[in-house]
């Protein structure tokens, strides 16, 4: 899939925003890309996660034993990328602002993990995961992700396979824009909810 073909995937899916939102990382963006929207359509996930299993599978040349992501935004994308490479998928939730492994998931000593991620913009859950994923044992040979929204310049420690690197924007609270500034952020992600 080219760079056209994925966005043309989340605009019929609605799933590209525009406006003024309040990304998990903390950071201000015009735009949003909704991942759950995307994923919502079995085939459409199943579509853009094969294209994503294909690049890894052109690019890592270890044999990858599991994939474990971190919840929320990566728990559907990563079930279909273990779907698509024929591994288990689990995941990892926060528990008192840590990532941990719960519901009795385990990962096996010296597995090759592929950690998958929906979205990243600074890295920050993915190298969190990451991090998890070696203290419960398991070798993170490469981290994916649908959109790279660093557009490759983020480093998380290993191999960062996307389907596509897109250059977003991303401002800190106090360095918006003039058309930004003044105006109410949304925040469609799920980290810090509070009900």
């Amino acid at each position: 899939m080219n760079k056209e073909e994925v966005l043309n995937e989340f605009r019929d899916a609605n799933a590209l925003l525009e406006g003024h939102f309040l990304l998990s990382s903390g950071l201000h963006s015009e735009m949003y890309l909704q991942c759950a929207r995307v994923m919502m359509d079995p085939e459409r996930g199943a579509r853009i996660c094969k294209a994503l299993a294909e690049k890894i599978n052109a690019t890592i040349d270890k044999k990858i034993d599991i994939v474990v992501s971190p919840a929320m935004g990566g728990v559907i994308v990563g079930y279909e990328m273990g779907r698509q490479l024929g591994v288990p998928s689990i995941f990892t939730e926060r528990v008192d602002g840590e990532f941990e492994l719960r519901r009795g998931f385990e990962i096996p000593k010296g597995a090759n993990v592929l950690m998958a991620e929906d979205i990243v913009t600074t890295g920050l859950s993915s190298k969190e995961c990451i991090e998890t994923i070696n203290k419960f044992g398991g070798n993170v040979v490469a981290a994916s992700c649908l959109i790279d929204r660093s557009n490759g310049k983020i480093d998380v420690g290993v191999p960062l396979v996307s389907l596509i690197g897109l250059e977003i924007a991303a401002y800190d609270k106090d360095n918006l824009p003039d058309h930004l500034e003044g105006t109410d952020a949304v925040k469609p992600g799920s980290r810090d909810l509070k009900k």
